[in-house]
């Protein structure tokens, strides 16, 4: 029986045995992005994919890969895949490699707010988050200090996060289609958790590792009261419920995936605080998680986006932020995004960093 800790003492979770790729995409061209993290398709169609007769081999293939990688993005335009296969691939990834068996696609806590924009073709559905940043201002209007709308300067290092880290089951892999782009910017970035654990010191990281941090996320409350709807309930999980927006997540932990650590919750939009230690002690440990990561550009991905591109990650190993910059431009930046849902964090005291794995220095 593997090692365990786990944020939510109520639902324990067992470590995996790491999986491994197999060979049935490898037919498919690539760049990876950087040495470290992120893997460019150039010409693939995942509705190839998907209509394969080994369909589910070659998702599992590349559900490990991402989760090696971080992220992979799908230049060509995916015209052809409706909305509907996109949310069939974005459950596979994690159906085939081992999350929870009850647990399925996200639903935004926020559906029933007016806000909340159609898709293309003027449908709504409640596992498809449609990404729009006008329509994201009025949708987070009730948020306190939302990035962008202190008086400048402003931090764009509050905009870093992982998908649904406010939830108990937070999600595994998000799948993100382009719609419209404008002229220029509305860049993406993903940062590798595993390099930023990596880069740690020894010491430092032993002490990273005996953290949780409280990733709560009011905002969904305060929404919901101001506009007078239900909060959606359940959330891709049957532990994702109702207004239960504050797990106490580990600041280190295991990818199920790969069997690597991350440093999964110590920054970002979600993190409310470190958990167990002063204010003061709070601020400088995010603080130095945030420095690692503006530091070190060479474990960042970055996607300009055109339209019809697409991207998919792991939320477990990787961090990412939209640049807030289309404003500068005109034209608005809209995409569809579907989200599965993962099992409770743990942190597996038995696993090791990716370089440790691999046979890599350290730093």
């Amino acid at each position: 029986m593997g090692s365990l800790q786990t944020v939510d003492a109520a639902r324990p979770q067992l470590a995996r045995a790491p999986l491994k790729a197999g060979t049935s995409i490898d037919h498919l061209s690539y760049v990876d992005v950087t040495p470290l993290i992120g893997r460019e398709y150039p010409t693939a169609s995942l509705k190839a994919m998907l209509d394969a007769d080994n369909a589910e081999e070659q998702l599992r293939d590349l559900a490990i890969t991402i989760c090696e990688r971080g992220v992979a993005f799908f230049r060509a335009p995916q015209d052809d895949l409706s909305v509907a296969e996109q949310k069939h691939i974005t459950d596979l990834l994690g159906k085939l490699t081992g999350r929870p068996a009850e647990n399925g696609l996200h639903v935004h806590p926020l559906y029933n707010d007016p806000n909340n924009l159609p898709m293309a073709d003027g449908t709504t559905d409640k596992h498809i988050y449609v990404i729009n940043s006008e329509a994201a201002k009025k949708l987070y209007a009730t948020m306190k200090n939302r990035p962008g709308a202190a008086e400048e300067p402003k931090d764009l290092g509050r905009e870093w996060h992982s998908d649904s880290l406010f939830e108990t089951c937070p999600s595994d892999f998000s799948f993100l289609r382009m719609q419209s782009t404008p002229p220029a910017g509305g860049d993406t970035l993903w940062a590798s958790g595993y390099e930023l654990y990596d880069r740690v010191s020894a010491p430092y990281a032993k002490f990273l590792e005996t953290l949780t941090a409280t990733c709560a996320q009011p905002v969904f409350r305060s929404a919901c009261e101001a506009g007078g709807y239900a909060v959606m309930s359940p959330r891709g999980s049957p532990l994702n419920v109702d207004f239960q927006f504050t797990p106490h997540h580990p600041v280190v932990r295991t990818h199920p995936v790969t069997g690597w650590k991350t440093l999964f919750a110590g920054v970002g939009l979600h993190v409310s605080r470190i958990d167990g230690v002063t204010a003061y002690e709070d601020q400088a440990i995010r603080d130095y998680v945030l420095r690692q990561l503006t530091r070190n550009h060479d474990m960042v991905a970055r996607m300009h986006w055109t339209r019809g591109a697409c991207a998919i990650w792991s939320n477990v190993c990787t961090l990412h932020a939209a640049t807030p910059d289309t404003h500068l431009v005109g034209g608005v930046r809209t995409g569809v995004r579907a989200s599965g849902i993962g099992e409770v964090p743990y942190l597996d005291p038995a696993s090791t960093g990716r370089r440790e794995a691999l046979g890599l220095p350290k730093f």
